[in-house]
């Protein structure tokens, strides 16, 4: 899979941009604020409908302008043409010059994975981040864990408006609390499914980049114990007081412990930095098993802040993936990618939210 094609229209800091991109390694140099992670936030756009930044679409739309348009050509067994549009009175997602009615018709279209600063929050926030790191891959990997999710959420919400409601409306209440476990349940399957597989590739790709002596351990700890059903039950007079549902997987916790300590707690800067991009190599790991073809990676800046031995640990992946008509996008202040791909590089230069360049470093 990769991108043959990007078009951006009034998009962060580009007024226009049409620019072809075959297979391999392309290397995006520039001075800070030219335009680098913009073109990285477009790509990550398009397969995930959300910017890695965390921000909304407002934020995005070029200064004076009403709207933004982001599109692309993805190629990977057949052809597709996606189109993305929004402004504040109107939004458009289309697949094919055809609209989209449901994500699911979509998502998977483009698979991405992103290494950027803000990987450092996987390590250091709260849990939510490390929950939607296991339900960004496992929508990437099962095409009915999204609209699972989606359920379980809704089913979350509503039961939460019931228990703030005095007196409740016990019949309906208990409507929702048996489809929050009904879904819950399920959801938690998954999450216990996919960790046996992803838990190894993630301290095995922490054993590539970190230094020896550092050991890392990943848990995934459900907040429900046993029996869901009976365990709500056993807290309905605390939710009651809440007015929120305390138990299910919207409160699970990823537990990362460096050599058995939290990691988020003991960890340096840098042993956090190392354990968020292992996370990440894991992941684009998994949805390659999973589908037989790397995902496209955008590596934010990261190649510059690793030493050699993080940098050496990086490189059977980007081998992967550039080898395997694979692609990977790479921003640099300096010319400081790993010289043993020197060879299948593409260099390209962004000046002021201008792209110019593709040619073999």
């Amino acid at each position: 899979m990769h991108l043959g094609h990007l078009r951006l229209r009034d998009f962060r800091n580009y007024g226009r941009l049409d620019a072809d991109f075959g297979p391999g390694f392309h290397l995006l140099l520039g001075h800070n604020g030219q335009g680098k992670t913009n073109i990285l936030e477009a790509l990550h756009l398009l397969a995930t409908l959300r910017s890695f930044r965390g921000v909304g679409s407002a934020v995005m739309v070029r200064h004076g302008q009403p709207g933004w348009f982001v599109g692309g050509r993805v190629i990977s067994t057949g052809t597709h043409d996606v189109k993305l549009y929004w402004s504040r009175s109107e939004r458009q997602l289309k697949l094919d010059n055809q609209p989209v009615k449901r994500l699911t018709d979509y998502l998977g279209t483009l698979r991405t994975v992103a290494f950027c600063i803000e990987d450092l929050q996987l390590v250091k926030g709260a849990g939510r981040g490390r929950r939607r790191y296991l339900d960004f891959l496992l929508s990437q990997t099962i095409p009915t864990y999204l609209p699972l999710l989606q359920r379980y959420t809704h089913a979350v919400r509503a039961r939460n408006v019931l228990l703030k409601k005095k007196p409740a409306d016990e019949a309906a209440l208990e409507s929702f609390t048996n489809e929050v476990v009904k879904l819950g349940n399920e959801i938690m399957q998954c999450r216990h499914t996919l960790l046996p597989d992803l838990a190894p590739s993630i301290t095995t790709a922490h054993q590539r980049i970190a230094p020896s002596g550092e050991e890392l351990s990943v848990e995934y700890r459900p907040r429900v114990k046993n029996d869901f059903a009976i365990e709500l039950a056993r807290v309905s007079d605390r939710e009651r007081a809440l007015g929120s549902t305390v138990l299910g997987p919207h409160r699970d916790e990823l537990a990362l412990l460096l050599n058995n300590q939290p990691a988020g707690d003991y960890a340096s800067e840098g042993q956090k930095r190392t354990i968020a991009i292992a996370l990440k190599m894991a992941q684009a790991e998994h949805i390659t098993a999973i589908h037989g073809a790397p995902p496209i990676l955008l590596i934010d800046d990261v190649m510059g802040e690793l030493d050699a031995k993080r940098r050496q640990g990086f490189l059977p992946l980007l081998e992967q993936c550039s080898e395997g008509r694979g692609q990977v996008f790479m921003t640099c202040t300096e010319e400081n990618w790993p010289q043993e791909l020197g060879n299948s590089l593409q260099r390209w230069h962004v000046n002021e939210g201008r792209l110019t360049g593709n040619q073999k470093a």
